[in-house]
């Protein structure tokens, strides 16, 4: 929930009402990530965690962002912005290691692969539980060999930026199969993510094997979190969603747009580098209220969001979830 969404009141609501909140370090300054989470210490004294980006390889992708960036001149021209320099970087990979050891927060949560054993073990000597981010079985066997404390297993359904290790050949499989396989694979606690927007759907996930579920789009209308009134606007929809690169490089699901439609097609896999060249028109795109010109990302069972508190939130995923296993078990 990087970008906009993740907030340190959204966090800290979420782990105050007895979830585990986490604040997204991703596109955030290592000062800005440590006021974070200060801003939560200061709103509850509970447990939360935060998600860090393993850094993406640099690769020989100058001649295909150059002509994706051609394809793009429209774009700039029709919200009056320049696009960005496609540059390479770590997203302050280092620094942010280094701040989240300092802070000692409860759980490091990882995307877009798995960090090196000697980062994981530093986390956890300062008391951190190492959580990997997995959408295959062969990503979930690197992990527990990399010394994770758990999974969180993605499956395709989810929304946002699949947390596959390598984006030239994404995780493509549903929630419940790839718990199945994940379990097959690893012998580490499982935290479902993808498509889950009700208690009925946290049951399910925990009688498929799970030992939690993390919650993203469904958390995207509340009022804590961050998310601009445009995408507020479209959340609530039917619309579709789909995988796509057209706006960072780097596979994500999002409800389909104008730009999606226009720009899939032509999109390499070269994150971070598209990811800075469309910000200035993405940025531009969501301040003027236009959805049809940045990311919406969005699960696929979006629909099912509401406009709840987060704590409100919280209380009903809990309450609907032991319902529904009261149910299973009844003769």
């Amino acid at each position: 929930m990087g970008g906009g969404p993740s907030t340190p009141a959204l966090a800290a609501a979420v782990s105050a009402a007895g979830g585990l909140g986490f604040l997204a370090a991703g596109y955030r300054a290592p000062q800005a990530v440590r006021e974070d989470i200060r801003d939560v210490r200061e709103r509850t004294g509970r447990p939360f965690g935060v998600n860090l980006l393993v850094p993406s390889p640099r690769g020989d992708v100058g001649e295909r962002v150059a002509r994706y960036a051609e394809a793009l001149r429209g774009e700039a021209e029709r919200y009056g912005v320049a696009l960005g320099e496609p540059r390479h970087d770590d997203d302050g990979w280092r620094d942010k290691l280094a701040l989240l050891s300092e802070e000692r927060v409860a759980v490091v949560s990882f995307n877009f692969g798995c960090p090196e054993r000697s980062v994981i073990e530093d986390l956890q000597s300062t008391g951190a539980a190492v959580w990997i981010t997995v959408t295959t079985p062969a990503e979930a066997a690197v992990a527990e060999r990399a010394g994770a404390d758990a999974l969180i297993v993605q499956g395709v359904e989810a929304g946002g930026h699949r947390g596959s290790f390598d984006d030239e050949a994404p995780g493509d499989i549903g929630l419940l199969a790839l718990l199945q396989l994940v379990a097959n694979a690893a012998d580490l606690p499982l935290v479902a993510a993808g498509g889950l927007a009700n208690g009925r759907a946290l049951a399910a996930v925990l009688a498929a094997g799970a030992q939690a579920a993390a919650f993203g789009t469904a958390f995207m209308l509340s009022p804590e979190a961050g998310t601009s009134p445009p995408h507020r606007a479209v959340l609530e929809s039917d619309s579709g969603t789909a995988l796509t690169r057209a706006f960072t490089g780097r596979t994500a699901r999002g409800l389909v747009n104008r730009f999606m439609r226009e720009h899939d097609r032509d999109a390499p896999s070269a994150y971070p580098e598209v990811h800075h060249l469309t910000a200035p028109v993405r940025a531009a795109a969501r301040q003027g209220g236009d959805p049809d010109g940045f990311h919406l990302w969005a699960g696929q069972a979006h629909a099912l969001a509401e406009e709840l508190p987060a704590a409100e939130l919280v209380e009903r995923l809990a309450r609907e979830a032991r319902e529904a296993l009261r149910r299973m078990r009844a003769p």
